[in-house]
């Protein structure tokens, strides 16, 4: 039987800075998708699956596409193959960028 578990990481927060989420141990899946939902923006929020082997040294995903939101709404990025550890970095581009998002990170073994 497989096993599934979704994460919510952030929950209707408001960024006006790049940042990302808190790194999340997930060596038991063998697949992950993020989803962010984007409820207001003002500029462009860049998304980016990172990877780590012990969730501290962090590196771009190199088989995720960078996902761009550029008006509210949902993006979604998979990533298999990972290791251990996923955290999703975001870059907020324009004039006093703003995002208020919901992340939620989907597991399966």
């Amino acid at each position: 039987m497989r096993h599934a578990l979704t994460a919510v990481l952030e929950r209707n927060t408001t960024f006006t800075a790049d940042f990302a989420t808190e790194p999340y141990e997930a060596g038991w899946a063998s697949e992950a998708r993020w989803f962010v939902r984007t409820l207001a923006l003002q500029g462009d929020l860049r998304l980016t699956a990172q990877i780590s082997p012990d969730g501290l040294h962090w590196c771009d995903d190199d088989d995720s596409v960078e996902q761009v939101a550029t008006e509210p709404g949902l993006v979604t990025l998979r990533v298999r193959e990972f290791g251990h550890w996923l955290r999703l970095r975001a870059t907020l581009r324009g004039g006093d960028p703003q995002a208020k998002v919901l992340i939620y990170l989907a597991l399966k073994s």
